[in-house]
């Protein structure tokens, strides 16, 4: 599994967060993530989505989207960092992997 964006993986070591606890847990309590990987929220439907980083150490990119096209985009500080914006799939990237990425891009999660 990749996350592309224009066609240039932005991570190619991909976890999916499909349950509930998976969800709930997210990066909590990971010391640190490999640079070139990514968490996958995926969503039946578009919605409101929050993230924090209680517990998450490192700082995090943070992308909501919406079929695929970038509807917002943070950088979450360690420990305290929140964000919120509508999206049917939200991708976390360690800080950084998403500095070319802006809002309206389109950010493909290749199986």
């Amino acid at each position: 599994m990749r996350v592309l964006h224009d066609g240039s993986p932005l991570a190619t070591d991909v976890d999916v967060a499909d349950s509930t606890l998976s969800r709930a847990r997210g990066l909590m309590f990971r010391r640190s993530v490999p640079d070139d990987y990514a968490l996958v929220f995926t969503f039946d439907d578009v919605g409101r989505r929050d993230v924090h980083m209680l517990f998450v150490p490192f700082a995090l990119d943070a992308l909501w989207l919406v079929d695929g096209e970038v509807e917002a985009k943070k950088r979450l500080r360690p420990w305290v960092g929140l964000g919120v914006a509508r999206a049917d799939t939200l991708v976390e990237l360690p800080a950084g992997a998403a500095d070319d990425v802006e809002v309206g891009d389109a950010v493909v999660v290749e199986a």
